[in-house]
């Protein structure tokens, strides 16, 4: 992208009529003023000498010859249609509109995930592969949706990814209730969605358990955003074993023997969507890639740099020249005219 910023003319060829009036006033010949119907004052020498037409009508003349010039450049200028570049700026492409859903229920807060050699809540885990997620997605509006006993909307739908990864990364386990309101989420964000071009409604709604609280139920709610033609990609979290410490020693459990496979996967396949399992961070930023092939960006941002038109300053200027140039032409007529009267009254 290019910083560069000045002034340029559109048309800078309008500069080659600069010397046009010096051409035809060379090329034409000057008219030729006769005597014979000339009327002959007897006492013109005197009206002359009082009016002061010799020094006088000399610097007159070098004023006019100014003026007029000066309104010529200014109308060339005009005509060359200066304009003020100013840097580029990049213009959003007009991608999809794509809403996430994410769950802070309690159990996000399960540490069943290993994160850079270190274990790591389901949350943590979210968050991180979802930022890399959303900073891929040039050109499309995001939204945020957040949910627990109730789902709220957190951002809308946005050009601005930033504030989608600033608020997703303030987000925290518990923050509205330890339960899962499933559909209430998918029910707000169709709310938002259903105004968007039919092509490119997108929610990806993200959980660990099954809908336990709310108002909408789940396939209710994905009935609705079938109608609405929003496509529904579901992802389930949470490792398939986990090793724990009990009073009887060492054993395995799963800890994702909540979460409802069954139901986020007849969401997905009402809506024309697809149900992912994540069990570990590699395939959850695996679930992310494929989505994006299976909703790919709209490509590169375009850029644009803005300008501002400037041509009506040296035009004004030379119509203010225009008006002060008729005065030049008036004012001494008059003065003139006046002394003239009073010659001949002092002459009577």
């Amino acid at each position: 992208m290019s910083n560069f910023s000045g002034f340029e003319f559109i048309w800078p060829l309008a500069f080659l009529l600069l010397p046009l009036p010096f051409i035809i006033r060379h090329l034409l010949k000057p008219v030729r003023i006769s005597s014979g119907g000339a009327l002959r004052v007897p006492f013109y020498r005197r009206i002359t000498e009082r009016a002061g037409s010799g020094q006088y009508q000399s610097g007159y003349r070098i004023w006019r010859i100014i003026l007029a010039s000066l309104i010529w450049i200014l109308l060339v200028t005009a005509s060359a249609r200066p304009v003020f570049i100013g840097p580029e700026i990049s213009l959003p492409i007009e991608g999809r509109d794509l809403m996430m859903a994410i769950d802070l229920s309690g159990s996000m807060g399960r540490e069943d995930f290993d994160l850079n050699g270190q274990a790591s809540n389901r949350l943590a885990v979210v968050k991180t592969v979802a930022d890399d997620f959303i900073a891929r997605r040039k050109g499309d509006r995001l939204g945020l949706v957040l949910f627990s006993d109730r789902a709220y909307l957190q951002v809308p739908l946005t050009f601005d990814h930033n504030v989608v990864r600033t608020l997703l990364a303030e987000a925290q386990v518990g923050l509205t209730g330890q339960k899962t309101a499933i559909g209430d989420a998918i029910a707000i964000a169709a709310k938002r969605l259903k105004d968007r071009p039919v092509k490119s409604r997108v929610l990806v709604l993200l959980t660990d358990g099954a809908n336990n609280s709310g108002v909408m139920q789940p396939l209710q709610a994905a009935r609705l955003a079938k109608k609405l033609d929003i496509r529904i990609y579901t992802i389930g979290v949470g490792a398939n074993r986990m090793v724990v410490q009990t009073a009887f020693g060492r054993q395995i459990v799963n800890p994702s023997e909540d979460l409802d496979e069954k139901t986020l996967g007849k969401i997905a396949k009402l809506t024309g969507g697809r149900y992912f399992r994540a069990t570990d961070v590699k395939s959850l930023a695996g679930i992310y890639a494929e989505l994006d092939q299976l909703e790919p960006v709209s490509g590169d941002p375009q850029f644009i740099r803005p300008s501002v038109s400037l041509y009506s300053w040296p035009l004004g200027m030379a119509l203010a020249l225009v008006g002060v140039f008729g005065l030049i032409l008036i004012v001494p007529s008059i003065i003139t005219l006046f002394q003239s009267k009073n010659l001949k009254e002092a002459i009577s």
